[in-house]
């Protein structure tokens, strides 16, 4: 159930991402969605057991564990008090199924400070609400589940009534979409039906590779701690004699490879298959690939001379445990230019994310710990992260708070009034007043055509993006660039600029930019680093 859930949503994870409203090119919802569910059945995978509590209790700890994203930290919380609310039982009737989705939405609204109706809380809370109506009448978990899905299918399409938003665009929730997607999945499961490939996600396998390379922070460990030694990536092209001696089913192929590693991700189509897999033999598992075809494209590399090239000596040198500091400060940067501003600001750990790759809960409880701090405060700088962040508070092991900074000017801000002499509770009051008083503008480009907010955006136009809203668009990018400017800055008040280049920014343009301040705000200073972030050609913090 849970594992045909899990493949139905990477199946579909091209299709939720499209519904995103924003048309930027960021870390989509279905992505996440696919990610944590993806650390969820990883986890269910590899367990010997039937009893429908621990079955529960594996997928919530390792949707907690893998949660990305805010669509992601949710469905986290809707299997958390569904694992709660089955805890004790072997096997589900009707009435427990009911009981479980009801204890699944009374977590996830409890965990959302400021529940927003018309997503995917709210196609929670209806299907949850239908099938607890139906459960005592409901012949079995079948009928249970078909009276859950239709609700959520129907409460989807109900979404752009709930948030205006969504109607402008022409969308359903994309988070919601996700949710209906992995029920459906679960009725296939109880069924006994195959779901379509409605669509294969491109960006599937290699996104779940980053993900499982994004585990293995390499200061979190020793090289000796690495049990399986070899990163081992390659496709099989099948071939039709290989195939009529030896029938390929993707199920037991992985259950076979499994046994030779960790980290195995699969996925297959009538021609080929791709597998990743972290093996201490790598020869093995190619050889038992070979029994349906061809290898192609290979690439083995050894993790533990990369985990020693990387980190250098710096274990040997750990003689006895570092006494913890009294503040530590963790911080979520993209591009290796934010990432030493941060550092230079008195950042103790920077983790490398953002809107490609947004950190796991586990990814930022891990850095919690590697601060080796007795109070940390942590600034996820993405709005999307903020809820992953606010999660791994239940992980540390020390006191921690997290700061609601939103874009990666209010973390910058917000670490310049830090003060180690000041308490935990008054420096994230004094941090976060600080974070709230600064302006951000974002110059991106758009991924799809769209009308939101009134200006309608063409696919390949820049876009001009002042604290989260849509400013202008256009193909000129310096038009684009002064129009967000001259919206975003008050001669009278502002006193300083701050321009973060991106990879996608020109040094011409950079120039282009001083000239119009120059010109127009005269009284505005203006700093200018390079901030190598992708996505976004400059980034702007207005004060």
């Amino acid at each position: 159930m849970v594992l045909l859930g899990a493949n139905h949503l990477t199946n579909n994870t091209k299709m939720i991402d499209a519904l995103n409203v924003f048309p930027v090119p960021d870390g989509d919802t279905g992505t996440n969605m696919n990610l944590t569910m993806t650390s969820g059945a990883a986890e269910v995978r590899k367990l010997n057991e039937s009893h429908a509590g621990v079955v529960a209790e594996t997928l919530a700890k390792g949707l907690l564990m893998g949660a990305r994203g805010n669509s992601g930290v949710i469905l986290s919380q809707l299997f958390r008090g569904f694992s709660r609310s089955v805890k004790e039982k072997d096997s589900l009737t009707a009435v427990d199924l009911a009981d479980a989705f009801e204890a699944g939405v009374e977590t996830a609204y409890k965990a959302v400070m400021k529940p927003v109706e018309g997503t995917i809380l709210t196609v929670a809370k209806d299907a949850a609400k239908a099938g607890k109506k139906s459960a005592k009448t409901a012949k079995d978990v079948v009928q249970l589940m078909e009276i859950v899905l239709d609700e959520a299918k129907k409460s989807l399409q109900r979404t752009p009534d709930l948030l205006p938003v969504l109607k402008e665009v022409g969308v359903v929730d994309s988070g919601g979409q996700g949710l209906v997607t992995v029920y459906e999945g679960f009725l296939a499961s109880l069924k006994g039906e195959e779901l379509p490939e409605t669509s294969v996600s491109g960006p599937g396998m290699d996104d779940m590779v980053n993900a499982e390379h994004h585990k293995m922070h390499q200061d979190f460990m020793d090289t000796s701690e690495i049990e399986f030694g070899y990163c081992t990536e390659f496709m099989v092209k099948f071939e039709e004699d290989k195939l009529a001696e030896n029938a390929f089913n993707e199920d037991d192929f992985r259950n076979a490879l499994s046994n030779h590693g960790d980290s195995l991700l699969v996925v297959s189509d009538e021609e080929i298959v791709k597998v990743h897999i972290h093996a201490e033999y790598p020869g093995e598992v190619l050889t038992y690939g070979q029994q349906y075809g061809s290898l192609i494209n290979l690439k083995i590399e050894n993790m533990r001379e990369q985990h020693t090239s990387i980190v250098g000596d710096k274990q040997e040198k750990k003689s006895a445990p570092k006494e913890k500091s009294e503040f530590g400060i963790v911080t979520v940067a993209m591009g290796d230019g934010i990432k030493k501003l941060f550092e230079s600001l008195g950042a103790t750990v920077v983790i490398e994310g953002g809107q490609t790759m947004n950190p796991s809960t586990q990814d930022i409880a891990e850095a919690i710990n590697k601060a080796n701090a007795k109070k940390v405060l942590v600034m996820p700088n993405n709005k999307n992260i903020l809820m992953a962040a606010e999660q791994a508070v239940e992980l540390a092991e020390c006191e921690v708070a997290v700061i609601p900074t939103k874009t990666v000017p209010q973390g910058m801000s917000a670490l310049l009034m830090f003060h180690p002499e000041q308490s935990l509770d008054e420096n994230k009051a004094a941090m976060q007043e600080a974070a709230e008083s600064v302006k951000t503008g974002q110059i991106t480009y758009a991924v799809r055509d769209t009308q939101i907010e009134g200006i309608t955006i063409e696919k390949g136009n820049f876009m001009g993006i002042a604290d989260g809203k849509i400013q202008s668009s256009h193909q000129n990018k310096l038009e684009v660039i002064k129009e967000l400017l001259a919206n975003l800055i008050d001669d009278e008040e502002d006193e300083i600029i701050t321009i973060l280049q991106g990879e996608d920014g020109t040094d011409e343009e950079v120039e282009a930019i001083e000239s119009y301040l120059e010109e127009n705000f005269e009284d505005l200073e203006v700093e200018v680093h390079k901030g190598n972030q992708p996505i976004y050609s400059f980034i702007f913090s207005v004060e």
